[in-house]
């Protein structure tokens, strides 16, 4: 059984130098991954199975019934399965097993959550919260514009370098998820709110003026910041806004595309924006729109 879990732990250790190298997914990204499969790898060495290549369908579904027992959303165990399936794939593909047990498993039907957005009065007071004498201040103008702007994630923000963005084009290049890159677009606002900050506030945090290779967004000590500080600004000023306490930065995303959609931007446009690699993501949104047109429609014609 030693050498069985040895040869199991090898496995997955290869499976995530293959997402780092191979996939070049982020590394909360990884981390999420390296922990659905580790407590499938926990549950495997409890019940006594030694490989892989052991694993069928009729267990797989024994651990997920475990899952559900201990109170686990359908969301979860959608997504675990997501990350066992892709670990099997890399499996198949490297001839460490000869099926995949998890063909035969169904993904658990998800409930349609229409997503939380901004009216457009409540994103121009968070827009107008950060103070524009500070340098801090200034970045955090530039980030949430630019969060509105484009509707790019968290991560693709921090990511972001200065040689990447074309001020005068209103234009950036984008390094999305497992290395896909794409260009946004942004607006005279935006634009405004980055200059400012990259010919002021970014060298006031940094001691220099900004390189190419230079991330666009700092930290108070002139380091990249981090998601966790991207989201701690957000709800800092978010919280200012009447309404909305602790309330996560997608949020910006979701009202990007909401607005658009609302003003009769062409959906595959949207995808295209939001770097969905399917046009279902993107289609959440219309769930939105439609609920809108409803209540106006209900609100306003006499015979509804």
């Amino acid at each position: 059984m030693g050498a069985d879990c040895s040869r199991a732990d090898r496995a997955v250790e290869e499976f995530r130098v293959y997402l780092e190298s191979e996939r070049r997914l982020s590394p909360r990204t990884v981390r999420a991954y390296m922990g659905d499969v580790g407590q499938l790898l926990e549950w495997m060495q409890a019940q006594g199975i030694g490989g892989w290549d052991l694993l069928t369908p009729v267990r797989i579904r024994d651990f997920l019934a475990e899952l559900w027992d201990r109170g686990l959303s359908r969301r979860s165990v959608a997504r675990m399965l997501s990350a066992y399936r892709t670990l099997y794939r890399f499996f198949l593909r490297e001839d460490e097993v000869r099926e995949s047990p998890l063909e035969p498993v169904a993904t658990p039907k998800q409930e349609k959550r229409i997503p939380n957005f901004m009216d457009v009065e409540e994103v121009f007071h968070l827009l107008a919260s950060p103070d524009p004498n500070t340098a801090l201040g200034q970045r955090d103008r530039a980030l949430l514009e630019w969060l509105y702007a484009t509707g790019v994630r968290v991560g693709e923000a921090v990511a972001l370098r200065v040689g990447d963005v074309d001020i005068a084009g209103q234009r950036a290049l984008i390094h999305g998820k497992g290395g896909k890159e794409r260009y946004v677009l942004f607006g005279r606002s935006a634009a405004r709110a980055l200059t400012r900050y990259l010919e002021v506030g970014w060298p006031a945090l940094a001691g220099a003026c900004p390189g190419p290779a230079d991330p666009v967004f700092l930290n108070y000590r002139g380091g990249a910041l981090s998601d966790r500080s991207v989201r701690r600004i957000v709800d800092r000023h978010m919280a200012r806004v009447a309404g909305y306490h602790k309330i996560s930065p997608h949020v910006l995303r979701h009202t990007f595309a909401t607005h658009l959609l609302d003003a009769g931007a062409d959906l595959r446009a949207v995808q295209e924006l939001l770097g969905h690699a399917s046009l279902r993501s993107t289609q959440i949104y219309t769930h939105t729109t439609r609920e809108r047109l409803l209540q106006v429609y209900l609100h306003a014609h006499p015979r509804a």
